[in-house]
């Protein structure tokens, strides 16, 4: 299961980067193929804590159900902990993870034995999302107007240790 994105996850998106659904509700033609117009790059995130699952509800109530077969392997950042624990979430579900191995293990596309410790790294590409909107101006109205929505491409890289290769399926034959 690759590393999960949860409710505190900050990224470099901010709230001003989300549009709400009532704003993609009236579009013109939602069935529309979409290509993104700006693209926001790839974002390295190293997960470097992990999560305890029997408490991982005070997240959110869907992991249970997404992370269902990663029981062991959920991951997070550091930073997103902090948010968390500024919300009040206990600090015991959280357990940081070695950093000083990291220099020393394989990625788990060249280590050797499936049992083998090694840094897994796990791609993700949001190929269009709506990002801001749109505003245009006209001669008939004194200030801009929504006139429509903004589509952007990002994507995310996580990197993690896992304690065997094994638990790195998609990295086995690179």
């Amino acid at each position: 299961m690759p590393p999960q994105i949860g409710p505190g996850t900050k990224t470099t998106s901010t709230s001003r980067d989300l549009v709400g659904v009532a704003l993609l509700l009236p579009q013109k033609n939602p069935r529309a193929v979409r290509q993104a117009e700006e693209a926001r790059g790839l974002e390295q995130l190293h997960m470097d804590m992990a999560v305890n699952f029997s408490q991982g509800a005070l997240l959110s109530p869907h992991l249970h159900n997404v992370c269902a077969e990663a029981t062991d392997a959920i991951y997070t950042r550091q930073e997103d902990v902090r948010f968390w624990l500024e919300q009040g979430v206990d600090s015991s579900m959280f357990k940081a993870l070695p950093t000083d191995t990291e220099q020393v293990l394989p990625r788990c596309g060249q280590a050797g034995d499936r049992g083998t410790p090694c840094v897994c790294r796990y791609g993700l590409s949001l190929a269009w999302y709506p990002c801001m909107l749109k505003y245009c101006h006209s001669r008939d109205r004194p200030a801009p107007y929504k006139c429509g929505i903004r589509s952007c491409q990002k994507s995310y890289s996580f990197t993690f240790l896992v304690p065997q290769r094994q638990l790195c399926p998609w990295e086995e034959d690179s």
